[in-house]
């Protein structure tokens, strides 16, 4: 059980672990997993229901992180450091979904009517500019995914240690970082969603 940052040491004084070399080595391991599994297809699971259930999952994290902002904002710390725990709890959960789909189902291109894994000329041009603008949120959405992972850790773990100063620093980075990562996540969901072949 995590306990309350209210109890922890809060001066510079406070013992330094190794959890920063935990820290270090989950932010390189993650993101190598995640795409060595995508090399991964499982046959004959289907787990094509799992799209809507992580884009909500996305959802609700930014939804925690607003209202963690708002705790800490009226000294609410307590309820803060609850709301973030949860927050990274179904981050956890969605990484989870996210893998497992794509461990088991192909990927859907943006603009694919006929699902047959191929666009066509006369799909590009239904699509138009909204493919390129899929394309830029997607790729800010995978590329910030990656570089949330060790400023939210150690925004965390600052706190963790009693470091508020450092805390609040490293909050002012990994808050919008990890909302962007969150509410993009529901976005192109629902650019994407037309396009699953159901």
């Amino acid at each position: 059980m995590l306990k309350p940052f209210s109890t922890m040491n809060n001066t510079n004084t406070a013992p330094k672990t190794n959890l920063r070399k935990w820290v270090v080595a989950i932010s390189i391991v993650i993101p190598l997993a995640v795409a060595a599994l995508f090399g991964i297809k499982i046959e004959g699971v289907d787990f094509s229901f799992l799209p809507p259930i992580y884009a909500t999952i996305n959802g609700l994290t930014a939804t925690l992180l607003i209202l963690a902002l708002l705790f800490i904002k009226n000294g609410k710390i307590q309820q803060h450091q609850k709301t973030i725990q949860l927050a990274l709890v179904l981050s956890v959960m969605f990484l989870l979904c996210y893998v497992a789909y794509h461990m088991t189902s192909d990927s859907t291109k943006y603009g694919d009517l006929d699902h047959n894994g191929k666009l066509s000329i006369e799909e590009l041009n239904l699509v138009g500019t909204s493919r390129f603008a899929y394309v830029l949120l997607l790729l800010s959405h995978i590329f910030l995914s990656v570089a949330v992972i060790p400023v939210v850790l150690f925004t965390y773990l600052h706190a963790w240690e009693g470091n508020y100063q450092k805390h609040k620093k490293w909050a002012k980075y990994a808050f919008p970082i990890w909302l962007y990562v969150a509410i993009t996540g529901v976005v192109v969901y629902l650019m994407i969603s037309p396009y699953y072949n159901h």
